[in-house]
């Protein structure tokens, strides 16, 4: 533990290169996952239609699958024999972005969804009522699940800080370039060095720390 902690005081450049792109990739992936998890979210947290209930079975389900699962099939879509292989995503930073953001997507569209779900139902009525049309009921409602919206944003960020097989299976694990907190601490453990690891980890445990104060405060702040 004291060579832990002096490892993360002295600016150990290796250490904090590793951190800051850990948090780079966590950063976009976040940012990727939002842009259509909201709107998924958001049609299935409105009016009631036809398969409502299967597509949030099948959003419950996807976010219960391992992650090494999830690594499995977007290898299968990104390797070079693969669909999008053109894209040359396979062990680079863009592959493990594209994994994070895939594994996250479902956290996103649920949490907007429960969050909507739970807005008085007078709300519509009383939008409607006014005469606002599709565009300002939209902002309207997403301003009312605001809360909502912010815990989607920090449950997915402390999500994909704290992966490991999707990183891992699509990255590589590569020095400088795809290696990430989680990565790191399972090779070190693995070499035996225990050092960064250790820090790696206490870095991880404050991530997850402020990640639940967060959720905690909004969810006091809801009620």
């Amino acid at each position: 533990m004291k060579e832990a902690f002096l490892l993360l005081a002295s600016g150990d450049a290796e250490t904090w290169a590793t951190v800051l792109r850990s948090l780079r990739f966590s950063f976009f992936s976040t940012l990727f996952a939002l842009i259509p998890g909201i709107p998924a979210g958001v049609a299935l947290g409105g009016r009631d239609f036809r398969g409502r209930r299967s597509l949030i079975a099948v959003v419950n389900a996807l976010m219960a699958l391992p992650t090494v699962v999830i690594g499995l099939f977007i290898y299968t879509l990104i390797s070079r024999s693969g669909p999008l292989g053109f894209m040359s995503l396979m062990y680079e930073p863009g592959g493990v972005v594209f994994g994070q953001a895939f594994l996250a997507f479902p956290i996103v569209v649920s949490t907007t969804q429960v969050g909507l779900s739970k807005l008085d139902p007078r709300f519509r009525e009383t939008i409607l009522t006014l005469g606002a049309g599709p565009w300002r009921r939209l902002v309207s409602t997403l301003f009312e699940a605001r809360a909502a919206l912010v815990a989607a944003v920090v449950a997915t960020f402390g999500r994909v800080t704290g992966e490991v097989g999707v990183s891992m299976m699509l990255g590589g694990n590569i020095r400088g370039t795809t290696r990430t907190m989680t990565t790191t601490i399972a090779l070190d453990y693995n070499k035996g060095e225990f050092d960064r690891a250790v820090s790696l980890g206490l870095v991880l445990l404050v991530i997850a720390l402020v990640v639940n104060l967060a959720l905690h405060a909004l969810a006091s702040h809801e009620d």
